[in-house]
């Protein structure tokens, strides 16, 4: 099983869909369209980011358990960059001290839990798919949610560029399972179909190395 990782507009549901068809498994994405707590956190963040997170926090320890009981399956994002989104949002002051500590709290319920729920101590690869700022900002804009805009809110500006900082530190520190950086601004992997052979490539190396040291 295969978790993506990465800031708004990096590609992980483009990368997720990919992997999926390439490996013959089933994508699991991120509950974006239909999650009615999403345009009332961008339009007051203070009031929703906490409900926003737990609603999230539920739907990736459902959707991990459900990718970890079969080979080949693909999650867009995992519960392991769970605490990184909300512990951003509460640094900007959109989460009081009592909600930090009720989710920190829930979050290692959970993944105390999470071994025991999805048949797997964790999952086999995480690939991050790291971008740029300028990237990030001109994949946001062109992907046209207007919620996401800066047009709609000035204020995301500062709120994209830390989002997009502390996934550096974050993959740095991840040590949950096997690991790979692909660089997003090098393959642009969704609209370049060499730069997609070469990604898929990239990760089949990292997966025949894993298997390697499993054999081993």
């Amino acid at each position: 099983m295969i978790v993506l990782a990465g800031t708004i507009g990096a590609g992980k549901s483009s990368l997720t869909e990919m992997m999926a068809k390439h490996l013959g498994g089933q994508a699991f994405y991120e509950s974006i369209e239909d999650n009615e707590v999403l345009p009332l956190f961008y339009a007051n963040p203070e009031q929703y980011a906490f409900l926003l997170q737990i609603y999230f926090l539920n739907k990736r320890f459902e959707s991990i358990k459900q990718a970890m009981k079969e080979d080949n399956n693909v999650l867009d994002r995992s519960i392991y960059e769970d605490s990184l989104l909300f512990h951003l949002n509460a640094d900007l002051g959109r989460a009081t001290e009592t909600e930090v500590r009720v989710y920190d709290e829930l979050l290692a319920n959970m993944m105390e839990e999470l071994p025991h729920a999805a048949y797997k101590k964790h999952p086999d690869l995480l690939v991050h798919i790291r971008v740029s700022f300028d990237t990030m900002l001109e994949r946001i804009e062109k992907r046209g949610r207007s919620y996401e805009q800066l047009s709609f809110d000035p204020s995301l500006y500062d709120y994209y560029k830390e989002l997009n900082l502390r996934y550096d530190q974050w993959y740095e520190e991840y040590n949950e399972s096997p690991k790979i950086q692909i660089d997003g601004d090098r393959f642009n992997f969704v609209e370049d179909a060499k730069a997609k052979e070469a990604v898929l490539k990239i990760i089949e190396k990292k997966l025949a190395e894993i298997r390697q040291e499993v054999i081993v």
